[in-house]
């Protein structure tokens, strides 16, 4: 027998099925109308199957909802929502509960989309299992999103790296998250990572990760331009008309974040030839006009960070370059990445205003723009693991060099 539910803002197929501890074919299956369209509309009705969840017998002991998914590694909101009516205050033993999904020792998963609502949700589960992990915000949004960092280690060399500038790369999100995880784990267990001492890493490192600096782009990407959006008109007109915000790069204000800082940003702009917000490549009218860039020049000036590395997507090369400005170390550095990566080494040319550019202008030192996978934007999810081989190592070697 199914129930009804009525799609709210900000879902996904995907949200749904994992909410309710289903299986997007049973969910596919049950409403052929989601083969007809992309995005899910707030409003629409949908028929949700029996769970294929495990189910969950009270216990002595089990007193509230919440001491029950924290135990076991399920998203409160995930657990009320698969249990309607059950009283999250008041259990009683004997009781059946279903649980939305399995219990994985895997707190990121990494075979589904990877959007602004996971990411927060695993964020406070790491923050459960890790509490040495240092969680804060470098600012907000266009749409008012905070924009976590994290920090691993407590030693005095800063390193940092990020993610998901572009909204259509937010594969790069999913790579840095998975990497907190692994890392976490490996110094909580007191084992190698990938061959590397990380407790030691610890000790001589702090490692800042900002892993969505883009977090309004993403959920466009995810979600699509939905009525409650206060950019929805806009939105339509700046992708032409269409409603398909896939290949959206840009922030919300149709601004691409990493042609934003004033690092030759005159050039670039003038190179790109974009008069107006789109879904790539505007500049704006001048550096820095966009929260999310402001914040992340705000953040960098903060710290003495050594290095950083900027995760994008595709090409399986690395830029190590600004107009001569980089440091005369950096080419050897680069090489370094590329050998732990098997990625290439390029000296690029004709590029300006981006985040790593900026960067070695301003303070002379190893700045890397990392194009991870091969491929055409947003790159599949089957590409993940091969991906996240490659890029780990790139990871833990910005860490000792």
């Amino acid at each position: 027998m199914s129930n009804l539910y009525v799609v709210q803002s900000g879902d996904t197929v995907f949200r749904i099925a994992r909410r309710h501890g289903i299986n997007l074919t049973s969910l596919y299956s049950l409403n052929p109308q989601l083969m007809e369209q992309g995005y899910i509309s707030p409003g629409l009705v949908l028929q949700i199957p029996p769970p294929s969840a495990p189910l969950y017998l009270i216990q002595a002991g089990d007193t509230t909802f919440f001491e029950i998914a924290c135990r076991l590694g399920i998203l409160l909101e995930d657990l009320v929502a698969a249990n309607p009516k059950a009283d999250p205050e008041s259990l009683q033993i004997g009781q059946t509960l279903v649980l939305p999904y399995n219990k994985r020792k895997s707190i990121v998963h990494t075979d589904s989309e990877y959007g602004y609502t996971e990411l927060i949700v695993d964020l406070e589960m790491l923050r459960q299992r890790y509490p040495f992990l240092v969680t804060g915000s470098i600012g907000d949004s266009v749409l008012g999103k905070s924009i976590p960092v994290i920090r691993l280690g407590s030693g005095p060399k800063q390193v940092h790296y990020n993610g998901a500038f572009h909204a259509n790369e937010w594969i790069t999100t999913l790579l840095l998250m998975k990497f907190i995880e692994e890392y976490a784990e490996a110094y909580r267990l007191g084992n190698l990572l990938r061959g590397r001492d990380v407790r030691k890493l610890f000790e001589q490192t702090s490692l800042w990760i900002v892993p969505m600096v883009n977090p309004d782009g993403v959920e466009l990407v995810h979600v699509g331009a939905m009525p409650d959006n206060p950019f929805y008109e806009l939105l339509l007109e700046w992708n032409f008309g269409c409603s398909d915000f896939s290949g959206w790069k840009s922030n919300i204000r149709g601004v691409d974040l990493n042609d934003q800082f004033p690092a030759g940003w005159e050039l670039e702009r003038d190179r790109r030839e974009v008069v107006g917000s789109g879904p790539r490549d505007y500049t704006s009218t001048a550096p820095l006009t966009e929260p999310e860039a402001k914040a992340m020049a705000d953040f960098t000036k903060e710290h003495d960070f050594s290095l950083v590395i900027a995760l994008h997507t595709q090409g399986q090369e690395i830029y190590w370059n600004y107009r001569d400005l980089e440091p005369i170390e950096a080419e050897q550095l680069a090489k370094r990445l590329a050998k732990v990566s098997r990625y290439r080494a390029v000296k690029l040319q004709g590029s300006d205003a981006g985040y790593k550019d900026w960067f070695i202008q301003e303070f002379r030192r190893p700045g890397f723009t990392v194009e991870a996978g091969f491929g055409v934007n947003p790159l599949p999810l089957t590409q993940f693991r091969s991906m996240y081989d490659e890029v780990i190592g790139i990871m833990l070697e910005g860490l000792v060099i």
